[in-house]
């Protein structure tokens, strides 16, 4: 839990959902911190002892513990971009989310969208920036219309996002995208139901989740929306039978076609009845009021059940 970026503080809290719901009498279940100056083993008494990069094992009161399985809450880098689970594949240690190349392409927006267009998957339109690049915005605009959105995109779907109403507010929003991030996708904006599709690898196979719907007190599903109440969430999602046949049948051909495994979060806005993609997340939320264990609990499944589930998959 922890990591680099600025959802560090809603990681943590998703590890000690994880730690805390972990039946004790099964596992031994450490606290592991990763953060750019350290990574260190947190005890009950938060206590500190360094992790030996090495081997990932630590050593407390000269006792050298190592580990069978890495349960992985870290949402953003390096958890949720493909670096813990490239050191993890090297050193041979199971962790619960997917494998490194899917974790870097879905981290990576552009790319991500990019790879699954030819299978017929819809997105908004959308401008890329790079750090550096001249910013023409009659183009950007022509391109994309407004009101636009304007993202971050290697980060976590929470930070350098600003809805765009005006060309004026254009330039402000580019400048918030890249204190995240060197690189930025602009995306019209889709008018419609936004949803929230879990799908994960459970018991051996892969489950749609109970959809959820996002309903935003705020101009769109941002950090206060997401994390501090300002959003209605409901599950199951008010879909036509129809709208739920396609979104199902859609997320998880994104999660089939990617071969994902572990947990995963799509996200989708309906225009003119069509499901079009606005992300894929890795390493979703996992505290009480998160999205996907509210999915899980719909479909009858326990925290307990679901993050078994995980350990299980990664053990195999």
């Amino acid at each position: 839990m922890g990591g680099y970026s600025s959802e560090y503080q809603i990681s943590l809290k998703s590890g000690n959902v994880v730690y805390n719901t972990l039946d004790k009498e099964k596992y031994n279940v450490y606290r592991i911190h990763i953060f750019k100056d350290k990574w260190v083993f947190v005890d009950a008494y938060d206590a500190e002892f360094s992790i030996d990069r090495n081997d990932f094992s630590v050593l407390v009161n000269e006792t050298k513990i190592t580990f069978d399985c890495v349960f992985n809450a870290i949402h953003g880098s390096p958890g949720e971009d493909g670096f813990m689970q490239s050191y993890f594949e090297l050193i041979g240690m199971p962790q619960t989310s997917c494998n490194a190349y899917q974790a870097a392409l879905t981290f990576n927006k552009r790319d991500c969208l990019s790879v699954l267009k030819p299978y017929g998957i819809l997105t908004a339109e959308s401008y890329y920036l790079n750090l550096g690049d001249v910013i023409n915005e009659q183009e950007i605009i022509a391109k994309v219309g407004l009101p636009c959105f304007v993202k971050a995109n290697k980060a976590g779907s929470s930070f350098g996002i600003s809805k765009v109403h005006k060309k004026e507010a254009l330039q402000a929003a580019i400048e918030n995208s890249f204190k995240e991030d060197d690189e930025i996708i602009i995306e019209s904006f889709l008018d419609g139901t936004e949803v929230s599709v879990g799908v994960i690898t459970f018991k051996g196979e892969t489950k749609v989740l109970p959809i959820t719907e996002i309903v935003s007190e705020n101009d769109f599903f941002d950090y206060e929306a997401k994390y501090l109440g300002k959003s209605q969430e409901i599950t199951p999602a008010r879909l036509s039978k129809a709208q739920e046949d396609k979104v199902n049948t859609l997320a998880k051909k994104v999660y089939e076609v990617l071969k994902m495994k572990g947990f995963s979060r799509s996200e989708f806005i309906f225009k003119d009845g069509e499901p079009h993609l606005l992300e894929v997340n890795t390493v979703p939320g996992l505290t009480n009021e998160s999205i996907l264990p509210q999915q899980a609990a719909e479909a009858g499944i326990s925290m307990a059940e679901l993050f078994e589930s995980a350990i299980d998959e990664a053990l195999k």
